[in-house]
């Protein structure tokens, strides 16, 4: 690599390592910031879901930004943006300060991951290219175990508040190479942005999602639920019907004419949903009802993380091979069947004949599913549209994982027990396994003649 590339390739996997780590981090974080902070599980989910809410409106309109602006201009606004709104977090005197710093957080992580891979495609090709996204991938994918185990020293050993302020110290080295690498901005003259189109979007989301978290406490027949419930939904499907006529949509509806496309957007929002109410369930409920050290919560999820480093890979060239159908249907039930395990978890609680078994197989699940997804869903646009095909199916899972948070205390009955713990791993079975039926009944294999013969073992 040229001295201007290796720059380039620091630069996006630690941009992105920022976004990556934050996300393993709150998990482990939320049981100690509603204890002093207050508001229980409620505080959790808001938590969780402002960030969500910017981040899942705002990554469509991220490839237009940079466009207009320039990469390196937005990612460094990004990057301030996030270490500004890390610093009030650490520093947030309530919990409505903290969620509030969690919504401008997310705005800022949105142009993050996009403008990090804009880097890369617009400083290599060809192989070049392939070998820069594997080390970024491998890179980006290792903040699923720094996160946890991070996250859970600070807070078992310091303070909650020290889980945040340790993305500081990525995003100066960040802004460092950035300054020193000598880059210089290439904008499109005819790129336009739809703000507007961001403004309903966001907006639509906020209104549902804050319905959706004080239903529970206020009841349907409140104005303050039905009234936020229904505006939210109709400027959401404003913003939709907005795409089908603005000049430049952040939103292509007519990416969802391919079936791959459309058929692996909704397995995806059954997927990861059921990836989110999981991932957030377990660490808390290890926590505040098994009685776990944050630390050794944040941990508990690691078979996952490593089983899907160690396999993805080989499943998905296997996938090349085979087509994403067969994989993408047995991956997700695999998963679900793993969520049940965890109805095994009792009040004499084990984690290594209760919650390790469920971690195996959920993991065998997770790195059957998510390159046979992404390739399936990729591979069924043009590879010039792969960008935006990519945001879309990004802000698809981010926002399936926001809704899913959204509806936590109505799934779990109030109170994150051990009684709510089993109807969660109930709940995320059966997205799990309509997420594997989807898949069964809605992807195509690729023609096979377009695939190499496959090789004896």
């Amino acid at each position: 690599m040229a001295t201007t590339q290796r720059y380039v390739l620091w630069i996006a996997v630690l941009a992105s390592f920022v976004a990556f780590l934050d996300g393993t981090i709150v998990n482990v974080a939320l049981p100690a910031i509603s204890d002093e902070l207050g508001g229980g599980i409620r505080t959790q989910q808001w938590v969780v879901d402002a960030y969500l809410i910017t981040l899942g409106a705002l990554i469509l309109v991220a490839g237009s930004v940079s466009d207009a602006y320039g990469r390196v201009l937005v990612l460094r606004i990004g990057l301030i943006g996030f270490a500004v709104a890390s610093l009030a977090i650490a520093a947030a005197p309530t919990a409505e300060f903290l969620i509030v710093a969690r919504a401008v957080q997310g705005a800022a992580g949105a142009f993050l991951v996009p403008s990090s891979l804009a880097l890369i495609t617009s400083n290599f090709s060809g192989p070049a290219q392939s070998r820069a996204i594997g080390i970024w991938t491998a890179m980006t994918t290792s903040a699923m175990i720094v996160g946890p185990l991070l996250g859970g020293i600070l807070v078992d050993f310091a303070s909650w508040r020290w889980a945040f302020l340790i993305n500081v110290v990525p995003i100066g080295v960040t802004l460092v190479l950035l300054a020193r690498g000598g880059f210089r901005d290439t904008r499109h003259q005819d790129a336009s942005i739809d703000w507007l189109g961001a403004v309903l979007c966001t907006l639509g989301l906020g209104g549902m999602v804050y319905a959706l978290i004080e239903q529970p406490n206020q009841g349907w027949a409140s104005p303050g639920i039905w009234i936020p419930l229904v505006l939210g939904a109709l400027l959401f499907l404003t913003f939709v019907m907005r795409q089908r006529t603005v000049r430049h949509p952040i939103l292509p509806l007519d990416l969802f004419r391919a079936r791959n496309f459309r058929m692996g957007n909704i397995a995806t929002t059954f997927i990861y949903g059921a990836l989110a109410l999981n991932g957030l369930v377990v660490v808390v409920y290890l926590q505040e009802g098994a009685g776990l050290p944050a630390t050794l919560a944040g941990l508990a999820s690691l078979p996952m993380t490593i089983l899907m480093i160690l396999f993805s890979s080989r499943v998905g060239a296997l996938s090349g091979r085979w087509g994403p159908r067969f994989f993408m249907t047995i991956g997700p039930i695999t998963m679900g069947v793993g969520a049940l395990l965890l109805l095994t978890v009792g009040s004499d609680f084990s984690y290594w004949w209760q919650v390790l078994p469920s971690m195996i197989v959920m993991g065998a699940g997770l790195a059957l599913t998510v390159a046979p997804l992404t390739s399936a869903i990729l591979g069924a646009i043009e590879p010039e549209r792969s960008g935006i095909a990519s945001a879309v199916n990004n802000a698809v899972a981010r926002v399936a994982g926001l809704i899913a948070i959204a509806l936590l205390a109505s799934i779990v009955g109030g109170t994150l027990d051990l009684e709510g713990f089993h109807r969660a791993a109930i709940v995320t079975a059966v997205l799990m396994i309509a997420g594997g039926i989807t898949s069964f009944v809605g992807i195509r294999n690729p023609d096979r003649a377009l695939y190499p013969p496959a090789e004896p073992a």
